[in-house]
């Protein structure tokens, strides 16, 4: 984060699975001053998170390196913990962050993992995919798909990994995504991306 070791450079597909809530205060000199004097010509133009989390940093660098569909488009996959999807309130970085992503209809699904999927947290996690280059019944929706309750128990527990997501269940994901409408049982939903965007009011009581 405190050094773009891949500077001015696209890619196709890009695939990340970065810590879960990692602070970024020993690097926040750094970030601060790339989104202070290079904005949208730098990675992190959009806004910057509170300094306890910086999942959503991650999402903005592997942003910062998709194509333009001009040039063929990029899909991006990546694993996020809760935090980017209902972290701050209107107007802050998080939500700028998210606001940015949404006005510029990159977020294509957000597919809801199974708990106890990974070896050192039993966490709800979710699968992020954008795409710069949607398909034009995709344009303007974000399908969610609910993959918590799609799992097998593993064998043998290994540290907080206690389950996983076969081959079967992940056909079942695999196929509501391709379908692309409410599914029933409902593991997915197609919304609006204007269905995601709130503001805060503040009332006054006289």
């Amino acid at each position: 984060l405190s050094d773009d070791q891949l500077a001015g450079q696209r890619f196709d597909f890009m695939l990340s699975n970065p810590p879960f809530g990692v602070e970024w205060k020993k690097v926040q000199k750094q970030i601060t001053d790339e989104h202070s004097h290079k904005g949208f010509d730098g990675r992190f133009g959009p806004g910057l998170p509170r300094v306890s989390d910086g999942s959503l940093l991650f999402l903005l660098h592997l942003v910062s390196k998709m194509r333009d569909p001009r040039d063929g488009g990029s899909r991006i996959g990546i694993i996020l913990n809760g935090s980017p999807l209902f972290t701050g309130g209107a107007g802050s970085g998080e939500s700028e962050i998210r606001r940015y992503l949404l006005q510029n209809d990159l977020v294509e699904a957000i597919v809801a993992l199974p708990t106890d999927m990974f070896y050192n947290t039993g966490i709800a996690t979710y699968v992020w995919i954008l795409d710069t280059n949607k398909t034009q019944e995709r344009q303007g929706k974000i399908q969610l798909i609910d993959g918590s309750g799609l799992w097998d128990p593993m064998r043998k527990a290994m540290g907080d990994k206690r389950r996983e997501m076969g081959e079967t269940k992940r056909q079942l994901v695999h196929q509501a995504y391709k379908q692309f409408e409410d599914a029933d049982p409902a593991i997915s939903r197609v919304l609006t991306k204007e269905d995601f965007m709130f503001r805060d009011v503040t009332v006054f009581k006289q």
